[in-house]
């Protein structure tokens, strides 16, 4: 084992540079079990739209400065919030 402690951070790129030196085995006697996941995953739907319907939704999406896609769930989640 090792005297060296984990960083304390939430700078993915900081635990990358870590562990890229590291070895996890190394600080065995550091770790703790997370009964939870950290990271949800997100369910990906797919729509289909006509070619002129994707242009319209990706020139809205310009005028906006956002992905065409971030602006499609923007609106579904505006609707799902009236219904």
């Amino acid at each position: 084992m090792t005297n060296q402690q984990i960083p304390y951070t939430d700078s993915i790129q900081e635990f990358s540079t870590f562990w890229d030196s590291h070895d996890l085995t190394d600080f065995e006697d550091q770790l703790e079990e997370v009964p939870e996941p950290v990271f949800e995953r997100e369910t990906v739907v797919q729509i289909r739209l006509q070619p002129q319907e994707i242009d319209a939704v990706k020139a809205v999406a310009k005028l906006k400065g956002i992905d065409s896609a971030d602006l499609i769930r923007e609106w579904v989640l505006e609707k799902v919030k009236t219904a």
